[in-house]
């Protein structure tokens, strides 16, 4: 048994298929099925499943697999241990960002951290909650940022800072005579909500009792991906839609104008620093997490002696 044998059925386990796993571990077809079938000849078992496609790990298979992935990043961590002894902050940071967050925390941070770290990698994936879940599970990513609480045992959660939302009106609507607004001020048929997948759009219909309230049909039935289209849709089409803080960064003055915040206690989503259990790369993990907090805004790391409510 050794480490290569490891990594090539975590590989599997990923992408359930013998070509594709080669492909990404950068060996033949040929090579990574004798490697692994070696291993299942010297442990008398079947780690794959290979009759059924794609094809899946056998019940003893999985606790192999969950054993592999626990070795190959202790291994990593002692590659870890030698960096941090000698305060260097280099190597690969796998990072998942949701799409509701990411075009807006990017730019604050990226260039300052790879000027800071230029032997650092960084890979940034926008991608869902539930999508930046799996693959921290799985060792695909070694960190998430995305709103909390997940309530998931499994993942460790750092929060990092706390996000107002308000809201973004066209020129015509009658809530913009308020200077601020209670969820029920909100016209739940003129709401434009992005599309299922989405943490942002479960926090918006909690925050509007959209589960408990009647929602007619727009004449478009448009639900978006982006916060950006959401936007536009809302400048061209009228009616409303919630944004969080820093989707605020990019608006115009006259875009500004159609802004209004909620009543105190603000609603907020708390962002965090997310990563699995057994995670390495913490000093890597720490520089960006620390890079991320020298470009917040400083009112938004803290809810103290603020009257906020989480949603």
């Amino acid at each position: 048994m050794n480490l290569q044998q490891l990594e090539y059925i975590v590989a599997v386990d990923v992408h359930r298929h013998f070509v594709t796993a080669a492909e990404r571990c950068f060996v033949t077809q040929a090579t990574l099925s004798m490697m692994i079938k070696k291993l299942e000849d010297e442990l008398e078992v079947k780690i794959f499943d290979r009759s059924k496609q794609p094809v899946v790990p056998t019940e003893i298979g999985k606790l192999i697999i969950a054993q592999a992935k626990k070795a190959l990043q202790d291994t990593a961590r002692i590659k870890e241990i030698v960096n941090e002894e000698r305060g260097l902050v280099r190597g690969e940071l796998k990072v998942g960002i949701i799409p509701t967050l990411a075009p807006y925390i990017i730019p604050m941070f990226i260039n300052s951290f790879l000027k800071k770290y230029p032997d650092v990698k960084l890979q940034i994936s926008e991608l869902t909650t539930e999508a930046i879940t799996e693959k921290l599970e799985q060792y695909s990513l070694d960190v998430g940022i995305m709103a909390t609480p997940l309530n998931n045992a499994a993942l460790i959660e750092q929060p990092l800072f706390y996000e107002q939302f308000v809201v973004y009106a066209s020129a015509q609507e009658k809530l913009l005579k308020k200077k601020y607004l209670l969820a029920q001020d909100i016209d739940i048929n003129r709401l434009w909500l992005l599309e299922e997948g989405h943490c942002l759009r479960s926090q918006v219909m909690n925050l509007c009792e959209l589960k408990h309230r009647e929602k007619e049909l727009h004449q478009l039935d448009f639900e978006s991906g982006s916060i950006e289209t959401l936007k536009k849709i809302v400048d061209l089409n009228q009616g409303i839609t919630i944004l969080p803080e820093l989707a605020l960064n990019d608006l115009h003055a006259s875009q500004r104008d159609r802004v209004r915040q909620f009543k105190s206690p603000a609603p907020v989503r708390e962002i965090s620093i997310v990563t699995f259990r057994h995670f390495v790369k913490e000093k890597l993990i720490d520089a960006l997490k620390q890079e991320i907090l020298d470009n917040i805004p400083a009112d938004m790391k803290s809810t103290k002696n603020k009257e906020m409510v989480m949603i």
